[in-house]
C-alpha cells in the first residue's frame, strides 16, 4: 500500500482552505486508500516569533480539529511532530546534504524573510532550513507520495532532491516521493483579496473562514465577499478572481464544477447566499464532533500517544540507516 504523509502547521487556527484543499481529502480518500500519516508540524511553528502557550494550544486545537473532520486513527496515523525524535535526528543530517543556495532559493523563506525585515525584527536560521525539516519529515517514513498544496510543490521537489542526492552519495536509503494535489479548490482565496491565499498564519479579517467560525459570522464574510465589475456570474479565475473563488468554493463544498455553477446563477447575491449556506452545512458536523472531542480531551491524549509511537516505530528504521550510511558509529 502506497504510504503518503501531510500535516499541518499550528501558526493559526485552521480555515476553510485548509479543510477544502487538504484535510477533508484526507479524510474522505487518502486514509481509506493509502498508508497515511498526519502530523502536527509544531516544530515548524517556531521558525518565527511565537507565543508558546499559543502554539501549545494550537497544536492541540489543531489535532482535534483532523479528528473531528474525519481522520480515524484505526484507519491511519495521527501525532505530533515534537513527539517524534526522527524529525530532528534526520534534519541535521539533510542539513548536511543541502546546499545553502538551495534553502536561499525557496520562495516561501524569500517572502516571509522579506515580511520580518519589514516589521524590524531579525530572521532566524530555522526560516532559512525549515525546507530541510520538511524532507526530513518525508523521508523518514519511507513517503511515496506527499498530498499539499500548490505553495508547498517547490518544498516536496526539494524532499526528492535530498533523497536522490544522499542515495547517490551514500547508497539507497530513502523512497524519493512525489506531490500530488486535489483536482478543485487546491487554492481558496481570501474573501478579501481573492487574489490572496486565504491563509491561517499572518492573515487575519473578514476574508477568512475558519473552521470555528459560527454560522452566523460565516454567513456574514461570504455575503461581504469582493466580486468583481459587471453583474454575469463567469468563472475566469484570471480575470474575475473574486466570483471565480466564490463558484470554486460552492463546488468544492457541493462536489460541483465551477465551470458549470457559474452558468446557475444571475446575480451575485445568490451565489454568495448559496455559498455561505453550503459552507455553513459543510462545516456543521466538524463543529459538532469538535465539541464532543473537546469534552473528552482523554481521547485526543490518547490518540496522539499512540499515534506517536506507531509513527516512531515506522520511522526509526530509515532514519538509522541514514546515519550509519553517512558514516556515523552505531550506538554501543
Amino acid at each position: 500500500m502506497t504510504r503518503i504523509f501531510s500535516g499541518v502547521k499550528p501558526t493559526g487556527h485552521l480555515t476553510l482552505g485548509n479543510y477544502l484543499g487538504a484535510v477533508r481529502r484526507w479524510a474522505d480518500v487518502d486514509q481509506h486508500s493509502a498508508d497515511a500519516l498526519f502530523c502536527v508540524v509544531d516544530l515548524h511553528a517556531l521558525t518565527v516569533d511565537h507565543d508558546p502557550g499559543r502554539v501549545r494550544r494550537l497544536s492541540r486545537q489543531a489535532a482535534t480539529l483532523l479528528l473531528a473532520s474525519g481522520l480515524d486513527p484505526k484507519l491511519c496515523t495521527v501525532f505530533v511532530q515534537s513527539h517524534v525524535d526522527e524529525h530532528a535526528r534526520l534534519s541535521y543530517l539533510l542539513e548536511c546534504v543541502a546546499s545553502d543556495g538551495e534553502m536561499r532559493r525557496m520562495i516561501q523563506y524569500k517572502e516571509k524573510a522579506a515580511r520580518e525585515r519589514t516589521r524590524g525584527g531579525s530572521v532566524r536560521l530555522s526560516l532559512l532550513t525549515y525546507p530541510v525539516l520538511m524532507a526530513a519529515d518525508i523521508l523518514a517514513y519511507g513517503t511515496a507520495e506527499v498530498p499539499v498544496g500548490d505553495d508547498q510543490t517547490q518544498h516536496v521537489e526539494l524532499a526528492r532532491d535530498l533523497a536522490v542526492r544522499f542515495n547517490q552519495r551514500y547508497g539507497h536509503t530513502f523512497v524519493v516521493p512525489r506531490a500530488t494535489h486535489p483536482v478543485v479548490a487546491t487554492r481558496v482565496m481570501n474573501l478579501q483579496e481573492p487574489t490572496s491565499k486565504m491563509g491561517k498564519s499572518e492573515d487575519v479579517g473578514p476574508g477568512i473562514v475558519y473552521l470555528l467560525d459560527e454560522p452566523e459570522v460565516i454567513r456574514k464574510k461570504v455575503m461581504r465577499a469582493v466580486t468583481d465589475s459587471g453583474r454575469d456570474v463567469v468563472y475566469d479565475p484570471e480575470g474575475r478572481p473574486g466570483v471565480s473563488n466564490l463558484l470554486e468554493i460552492l463546488a468544492a463544498c457541493e462536489s460541483g464544477n465551477p465551470e458549470g455553477l457559474a452558468g446557475v446563477y444571475e446575480s451575485y447575491g445568490s451565489l454568495k447566499k448559496d455559498t455561505a449556506e453550503a459552507v455553513v452545512e459543510l462545516l456543521r458536523p466538524v463543529q459538532e464532533r469538535h465539541s464532543e472531542l473537546c469534552a473528552d480531551p482523554a481521547y485526543v491524549e490518547g490518540v496522539l500517544r499512540d499515534g506517536a509511537e506507531k509513527a516512531r516505530e515506522m520511522a526509526r528504521p530509515t532514519v538509522d540507516a541514514a546515519y550509519r550510511a553517512i558514516g556515523l558509529l552505531s550506538p554501543a
